[in-house]
């Protein structure tokens, strides 16, 4: 995958000032409004790459999809976590590298676990139960990482970029992002270099907007959508 990396990550930091990481969103969260939409997208960036987050709130359970995508050295990982109210259900981690590797731990009503595998290149393995708490944590991690950013109105819009500086998002809307003109530079310069129109994925917040990546990829074939999340 082909992203916005580099010299991009210092000012990716400055131009929010931190605003991406959970603990300074939450201290202005409460100054918006609490009734959220079901479906949202958001999600941040930080010195290790950028992050995508999906969630659907039904009633008190939680649907979260998470794809984290590396600035330069790492394996872009994805992974899946539902909560039954606020029991974690539900953990699915998939990490794409030269050793693929899948985790999916289920637990039941009592946060016990019920169901457990791990596969690294299609052969099964054991998880301890010290690996297990640890994503019990990340998880933990990301929910309250994705309620700020929930709260913080901050959304993650995807879609192909034209030549004119218009996209076309996934959703079949055209919009005119409102980057920086460094954003932009970079965007067109990764064009130049293409055939087929680039992806962008960005970030809209009351604070203004970020680019988050660029890529050859479509995003828009895999993005879930509310009906099918």
């Amino acid at each position: 995958m082909n992203r916005f990396n580099g010299g991009a990550v210092s000012p990716l930091l400055s131009v929010w000032r931190m605003a991406m990481l959970a603990g300074a969103l939450l201290l202005t969260a409460c100054s918006h409004d609490s009734s959220l939409p079901p479906f949202t997208a958001s999600g941040y960036a930080d010195n290790q790459g950028a992050v995508r987050i999906w969630r659907k709130d039904t009633g008190n359970d939680v649907h979260l999809l998470t794809a984290f995508s590396p600035w330069h050295t790492g394996n872009t990982t994805t992974a899946e976590y539902r909560w039954q109210g606020e029991m974690l259900a539900l953990i699915d981690l998939n990490i794409y590298s030269k050793t693929p590797e899948h985790v999916r731990v289920r637990f039941d009503d009592n946060g016990d676990v019920s169901f457990m595998q791990h596969e690294v290149s299609g052969h099964k393995q054991q998880l301890s139960s010290d690996q297990i708490d640890l994503y019990r944590y990340r998880a933990a991690q990301v929910r309250q990482t994705s309620d700020a950013l929930r709260l913080g109105q901050v959304v993650l819009r995807q879609g192909r970029w034209h030549a004119d500086g218009l996209v076309t998002t996934c959703e079949g809307q055209t919009v005119k992002p409102e980057l920086e003109s460094w954003e932009i530079a970079h965007i067109q310069r990764r064009q130049r270099h293409s055939s087929l129109e680039v992806s962008i994925a960005w970030l809209e917040a009351p604070e203004g907007a970020q680019l988050l990546l660029v890529a050859n990829e479509d995003y828009c074939t895999w993005q879930p959508t509310e009906e099918d999340f």
